[in-house]
Order: structure tokens, then sequence, then C-alpha cells
């Protein structure tokens, strides 16, 4: 049967649970509690939920200052405006200061497909790993989800994670695994090449893999669910042993994933790379599936881009 539960949906129940024993937990939103399937925490915590208002700049702040004072907040705001509207505080209030904020993107990547470049948000890995001293994660799937919020709470430090908005298909069958952050997950071994990928392309990832196989292919994939700090042992490690690299991600092809990924690569084990996600323009405007299907983020798209990397 087909996932029915968005991530949003898993980091709630996930916060509601820890928040039972951990009165410090608190959820921040910015009129985007429904968005961020977050009303059920208000409900149930009225004291532990604040609501600001459509106002990014000040929800940063107001966390920070939470953060300051002992608390452990958790802001929910759409990725879009989150990572744009609100960088500065983003950079001084929460990394500079060394406040142990949580920024949840909600919606993020192309979620808002039918709502435009406006609405997208796939600049936003770019700007943040860029800022010294605030983690980058994208859950797969809720499972990850769940054991990312987990691992988030005791996670000392500025984080900001990129989830999407409609349910995505499995990538583990339960949450009983072991999550680390800044370590990728072997969700497949392979000798031929790798494949990396971080978020809702994880599966697409996984799919191209079975693909590959039919074609004698044997395809590593790595789930890199934290773009920062990335696991650099795992990308050289594959760099080796497999000697070409294919990322894919719902972001631009500047700056994200594969930037991260060529940085480590071309400095340390050059081998054939090729990063697949939203070229250098504004992306289409569509559903999910038609979006990833334009730009080759599907399993067609990325076994056609697989066989060419043979080749090299």
């Amino acid at each position: 049967m087909a996932n029915k539960i968005p991530n949003r949906q898993a980091l709630c129940e996930t916060l509601l649970e820890l928040a039972r024993q951990d009165r410090d937990i608190m959820v921040l939103a910015s009129d985007s509690r429904g968005s961020a399937a977050m009303a059920p925490f208000a409900s149930a915590y009225p004291e532990q939920f604040v609501e600001v208002g459509i106002a990014e700049q000040n929800i940063v702040g107001i966390a920070a200052g939470l953060a300051h004072s002992g608390k452990k907040p958790f802001v929910t705001s759409p990725a879009c405006f989150l990572s744009m509207r609100s960088i500065e505080q983003i950079k001084v209030d929460v990394a500079y200061s060394a406040t142990n904020v949580k920024l949840i993107g909600i919606s993020g990547g192309i979620s808002y497909g039918a709502l435009g470049m406006s609405h997208h948000s796939v600049q936003d890995l770019a700007v943040t790993r860029a800022i010294p001293g605030l983690a980058v994660l994208m859950p797969a799937d809720r499972h990850e989800m769940k054991r990312m919020t987990e691992a988030l709470v005791g996670y000392k430090g500025g984080a900001y994670i990129r989830i999407g908005r409609n349910p995505v298909e499995d990538v583990y069958e339960s949450d009983d695994y072991e999550f680390t952050i800044g370590k990728a997950v072997t969700l497949q071994e392979g000798t031929d090449l790798t494949l990396i990928a971080s978020g809702e392309t994880v599966r697409v990832a996984l799919d191209t893999a079975a693909a590959l196989k039919e074609s004698g292919i044997s395809c590593r994939v790595l789930n890199m669910h934290t773009i920062k700090p990335l696991d650099e042992e795992a990308v050289l490690r594959a760099a080796r042993e497999t000697g070409r690299i294919l990322s894919v991600e719902e972001h631009s092809i500047h700056g994200g994933l594969g930037a991260a990924v060529a940085e480590v690569v071309i400095q340390n084990h050059p081998v054939p790379m090729r990063i697949i996600g939203i070229p250098d323009e504004p992306a289409i405007a569509g559903k999910t599936s038609e979006v990833f299907e334009h730009y080759g983020i599907s399993v067609q798209g990325l076994k056609k881009a697989a066989l060419e990397l043979m080749e090299r």
C-alpha cells in the first residue's frame, strides 16, 4: 500500500512524543500550523507553541531568543520564504550566535509546483550550506523524518531541514535503523557507479538502480540525508570503488548536493561525474512528478544519464 503520511506529519507526531518528556521543546509557526501539520501540537501543548504570523525574519529571531533561554525551538515555515526572506537572521542570530535552533523548511523544492518560481525553493541548500556552523539535512521518507527529528532534539547547534509537502513512497521499511547526522546510508552496494541522492530523489535513485541491474550494471545507492556536514568518507569510497558518480537532487544544479559531492571528488579523487537537478532557469510549473520528469529526475532520465556516464 502506498504511503499516505507526509514527512511533515511524521515530524509533528515525533515532536508530540518527545515533548511529553521534554518541556523545553517548542514549535514556532509563521501562520503555517496547517501547512506544517502542526495543529495537533498546538492543541496538545499550547504553552510550547508560538504563532508568529507571516513574519519569517521575526520567527528566526524569536527562536534564537528562546534558544538563548534554554529552550529547543523548531521553526516551521515554508522553505521558499524561510530560506530567502530570513537568511540574514539565520546567518547572524542562529549560526554566528551559535544558537540551538532547528529551521524546518516545509513544502520545499518544487512542492508548490503550480505556483512557480516565487514559491519554489531550489536555491535553499546552496545558501544555507555556505553559512558556517549550520547543518543542512533532508529526510528521504517518513521513517527517516522520525529518526532525524529525534537526533535533532539532541543535536547542539543550528540546522536547516528541508521537507516536502506530499507523501512520498517509503525508502525504509521501518524506522528501526541507525541514523547519524553527517553519516550517509548505503542503501545498496554496487561496483560500476554510485548514485548519490537526498530527500525525495532517494526513492527515484533506488528504482533506477533496479532498472540498471536489468541492463547488467551494478549501481551503489547512497542516501546523503546530510548535505552538511557531508560524509566525505562515503563519497571518496564510492569514487575509489565504483569509478563513477551520478548525483540527483530536487535543487538547482548549482551549489547543492551535487556541488558538495563534486568539491570533495575533484580535490581528492577525480572520477567521471554528472549532476542531475534543476538547470539554471526558473523551474517549470506543474506537479512534482511532472517537473521531475521534465528535468530527468526519473527512472528513465537517470538511467539514460547513467548509461552515458558508463561510456566515459
